[in-house]
């Protein structure tokens, strides 16, 4: 249909707004009007349901849908792993999420299949490989490996998880590599992480003139950077170098909580994974991985707190990471839990929105937008248990075109 009516809903827009009951009309992929539908109009009922505008999950790792240390050990087809990543991707459309952000793992192929519709999906924006420092977070090569044989683990237009830098000439080469091969942003690891290799949560990665480099080529393209950080000394480097976004921030103090709003920096926090990486034995990881885990949610919603009160754009983001990424919008429940309902979802819509440099065309419900929009079974304004829940996202809507819908 090209054109026509959502009626009977109550719309909650995407901005915080009070949600009320008015129908929207659909036209050629775009929100064309907010009123009430004239007889005769085509119309599609939603029957007294929640209307929002579809979800974006600013952190995503599509191309790592596969336990991580099978797919980069040479220990699975690349069809089994395709498989696992055209599965993620149809399943974050089903869970209500129209656009997501590849914060690295996927090529650029999986972004052109979805694109022209040859596999279900949202739509994706994509850093391509993670750039990171020798030795340093995003690597998992094996100790005896030489770091210039990682690359021979990627799947071109596949997967590709990371590029290894040295110093800077060689981040930069990096840089405009994944430019060339159609990356839309830039992702650097400034910290350790959770799922290391021989990297630590303490640890800090890159130097300020470093990761200024990824920035200025970045900014050549109109584009930015954002960064994997957990501690304060390495979210600080980052901001002083010039990225626009953060993401985790576990370990955020006030202080540093200024210095992003000073430099208009946005977070994106990710209790999801967290919850899921609990299970270290189910998702094949180390026992020293317990270790690392223990805490970070605590820390993770302090640095909620310290963010919200200094006023930083925070954004939304799940990192689900291996083939358990069905229930994406548990992120949202998670964040309900810590703020609202209503929080989570501008949240996960215009703020993100915002982000990911999409606020003139997605992330919320008004006049000149591109339809991007979900109808609930059952309202998770009210009970923030319904985003966790794919089948409570009754009808998915994608730039006007019905990707799900109920039986």
């Amino acid at each position: 249909m090209n054109d026509y009516w959502l009626i009977g809903g109550i719309v909650a827009d995407g901005v915080g707004t009070v949600p009320s009951a008015v129908d929207v009309r659909v036209t050629n992929g775009k929100i064309s009007e907010l009123g009430h539908a004239p007889s005769g109009a085509k119309t599609l009922d939603l029957k007294g349901r929640l209307l929002t505008p579809g979800l974006i999950d600013a952190h995503v790792h599509l191309g790592l849908s596969s336990p991580i240390r099978a797919q980069f050990g040479f220990q699975m087809s690349a069809a089994e792993i395709a498989a696992d990543i055209f599965s993620s991707a149809g399943a974050a459309l089903d869970a209500g999420f129209t656009t997501v952000r590849d914060t690295g793992g996927i090529d650029g192929g999986v972004v052109d299949v979805i694109e022209k519709g040859k596999v279900r999906g949202p739509r994706v924006l994509s850093c391509g490989p993670v750039q990171c420092q020798t030795g340093g977070h995003g690597y998992y090569g094996s100790a005896w490996e030489p770091t210039e044989l990682w690359t021979a683990h990627h799947v071109p237009g596949l997967c590709a998880l990371s590029l290894m830098s040295g110093d800077a000439g060689e981040l930069r080469r990096n840089v405009r590599e994944s430019f060339r091969r159609g990356a839309t942003f830039i992702k650097l690891c400034v910290t350790g992480g959770v799922v290391g290799g021989n990297d630590h949560l303490n640890d800090t990665q890159f130097s300020v003139d470093e990761i200024s480099v990824a920035v200025e080529e970045a900014q050549a393209r109109g584009s930015y950077v954002t960064v994997h950080a957990h501690n304060n000394a390495g979210i600080r480097n980052a901001v002083l170098a010039g990225v626009r976004c953060v993401e985790h921030g576990t370990d955020i103090d006030a202080p540093t909580a200024e210095l992003m709003r000073e430099h208009d920096v946005a977070l994106v926090p990710t209790f999801a994974v967290i919850e899921q990486l609990a299970d270290t034995e189910g998702m094949g990881l180390e026992a020293d991985a317990r270790e690392r885990i223990s805490g970070v949610r605590e820390r993770m919603a302090s640095a909620l707190t310290l963010a919200t009160e200094a006023g930083l754009r925070v954004g939304l983001g799940s990192d689900l990471i291996g083939p358990n990424q069905g229930r994406r919008g548990e992120e949202l429940r998670l964040r309900a839990e810590l703020q609202t309902p209503m929080q989570a979802l501008v949240s996960a819509t215009s703020i993100n929105a915002e982000i990911l440099g999409l606020k003139e065309t997605v992330g919320m419900i008004g006049e000149g937008m591109l339809a991007d929009l979900v109808v609930w079974q059952q309202d998770p304004l009210q009970n923030a248990n319904n985003f966790a829940d794919p089948d409570m996202a009754a009808i998915v809507i994608k730039a006007g075109r019905i990707v799900k819908k109920e039986n």
